[in-house]
């Protein structure tokens, strides 16, 4: 008889779109004989239990062999007393997770059907990974020093805590293979500021440093040098028994607060000003070509964004038109998933894409060839495409005969645990909307509120500079009428 325990993740305490789920006997994910023996590290000190992921040598990609040690481990931490919080991290100098090891996966496609029923396994445990991260009921704690893409976006960017430090580099490059953004990025994407995820889903755009925080990727943002002296606190940190889930969250993300050293002053906020404006100008349009029309009629003008017209269009125009269209699309449809549904919708979206040629000859262009020029399957070009409907329709068909069983039932409708990063344009526009604050009154809200976090001035004047203007009386008001978050 199945063991079932009806319980309620304390991080979705207070929102009203949480749900309460049952907790059955979890899948047992166990390692293979032929996976590699260290390609994952574990360690215990005092009450921190540590991921590293160990492929320094390939950027520490994520492989199956890696997410049948990391599942297990966690599993086993979220039902431990002695367990109070994870920290994930890389090995090596240069990256946390560069992505999936999308080139094993295009070699086993090319077998036919036997190997891309293989590819779509591997993503079906690691979408399973990712949900049990983003529903995880302990304290955890992503380091995102260096690449940290694609499949190393679904590691950490679900977390209550995401570190950047000066060496980060972010980014989802799935559309410069014929993929689409997946571990959750029809989720996380959608629900950023203004058209920035539409922006970043489409292009591939890597933001890096302290980009990454202000763009509300990261939560945190901390040199690289301090991370030892961190990972030592957080071993140290005792709770109570009785300490709600929340209680465990504030302590810690007042403690990694400790550790911030300020921010680096010759790294301007990159999604702002000018270009933030050009960003939602194009890519809030209500269809691919739209946006591609716009690009043209930026570019066609003259000043600072010629040249990010310019270099966009290019960008574009050499993607698989097919994948541009499904993740356009995704975009459009992800904001009103759940967690749950999106991990379950993006497996039947990876699925279809294990069998489309564009994908395989994507990783193999650019990745094994080298030559950089993938041959698209027919329509091989952006302008080639009469009907986007007719091109994207099969892939967000849904069979409900093939949804993915996920390891647990947690759901939510936004993300628990907003509160530890800066804060985002529709918080500003509420308090701008309230009309009863001048604009430097509405700079010292969010300053108090956050308690002088690094990064808060500057993110929210830059919001009002954009978004909001003096009236009579010195008041604040709001341009628009529509939230940009």
């Amino acid at each position: 008889m199945p063991l079932t325990a009806k319980v309620m993740n304390p991080a979705f305490a207070g929102s009203t779109k949480a749900k309460m789920y049952t907790s059955d006997a979890p899948e047992q994910i166990r390692e293979l004989p032929g996976d590699e023996k260290e390609d994952v590290l574990f360690d215990t000190l005092f009450g921190l239990r540590t991921v590293e992921l160990n492929r320094p040598k390939v950027l520490n990609s994520l492989n199956g062999s890696m997410v049948r040690k990391i599942v297990p481990r966690l599993q086993e931490w979220a039902k431990s007393d002695m367990a109070n919080v994870v920290v994930i991290k890389g090995a090596g100098e240069k990256a946390f997770c560069a992505g999936g090891d999308v080139t094993s996966l295009a070699k086993d496609n090319k077998l036919g059907e036997e190997g891309q029923q293989r590819s779509i396994d591997y993503f079906a445990l690691e979408y399973k990974l990712d949900h049990l991260i983003a529903t995880y009921t302990k304290p955890y704690v992503a380091i995102m020093d260096g690449f940290t893409m694609g499949g190393g976006v679904g590691l950490s960017l679900h977390a209550p805590f995401r570190i950047a430090t000066e060496k980060t580099v972010f980014a989802m490059p799935e559309t410069t293979i014929g993929f689409f953004p997946d571990v959750g990025a029809s989720f996380f994407l959608p629900r950023m500021a203004g058209a920035t995820g539409m922006y970043l889903a489409l292009t591939s755009e890597r933001l890096t440093g302290v980009n990454v925080y202000y763009a509300g990727i990261a939560t945190h943002y901390i040199h690289s040098t301090s991370l030892p002296a961190l990972e030592r606190r957080l071993a140290e940190l005792r709770f109570n028994d009785y300490d709600s889930l929340d209680e465990r969250l504030d302590l810690i993300d007042s403690t990694i607060e400790e550790y911030t050293t300020g921010l680096p002053h010759d790294q301007p906020m990159l999604l702002s000003g000018p270009l933030r404006r050009a960003i939602d100008a194009c890519f809030s349009a209500d269809t691919l070509n739209e946006v591609v029309k716009r690009l043209s009629n930026h570019h066609a003008q003259s000043g600072p964004i010629v040249q990010w017209a310019e270099k966009t269009l290019l960008a574009l125009k050499s993607r698989s038109p097919t994948s541009l269209h499904v993740t356009f699309q995704q975009m459009k449809l992800g904001r009103k998933w759940s967690i749950k549904e999106t991990f379950q919708r993006e497996h039947q979206i990876a699925s279809k894409f294990m069998r489309h040629p564009d994908f395989t000859e994507g990783v193999d262009a650019l990745l094994i060839r080298k030559d950089k020029t993938p041959n698209w399957a027919e329509p091989s070009k952006l302008e080639d495409v009469q009907n986007p409907a007719d091109l994207t329709r099969p892939f967000f068909e849904v069979d409900k005969g093939k949804t993915l069983k996920l390891l647990t039932k947690g759901d939510f409708e936004d993300y628990p645990h907003r509160r530890f990063g800066l804060p985002n344009e529709g918080q500003i526009e509420s308090i701008v909307k309230k009309g009863n604050r001048t604009i430097p009154e509405v700079v010292g809200h969010f300053v108090r509120e956050k308690r002088g976090k690094q990064g808060v001035k500057e993110m929210v004047e830059e919001v009002l500079a954009r978004r909001a203007y003096s009236v009579e009386g010195g008041k604040a008001a709001w341009y628009g009428s529509e939230s940009t978050e």
